[in-house]
């Protein structure tokens, strides 16, 4: 079986900020399980001006610091 990729444009403003639907892109989560972390407290950071923004270092730090896992019963970074 072929395995698909889908591409997804992702929106970086000339600051580095992105939009929640560009970060979930990036991050390959959907809109709502970011929105669920950040209200959890275990996603990225993030700021609110207005809306809610992502910077793109803190994205990327992120993910960085998840921790790296060799069975899915130990792995919480992307779950909780």
């Amino acid at each position: 079986m072929e395995s698909q990729i889908k591409e997804t444009e992702v929106s970086i403003y000339p600051d580095g900020r992105m939009t929640t639907k560009s970060a979930a892109a990036y991050l390959g989560l959907s809109v709502k399980t970011l929105a669920m972390k950040r209200c959890l407290g275990t996603g990225p950071k993030f700021i609110r001006q207005g809306r809610i923004f992502y910077y793109k270092d803190d994205l990327d730090e992120w993910i960085r610091n998840c921790p790296k896992v060799t069975s899915t019963a130990m792995c919480n970074c992307l779950t909780n």
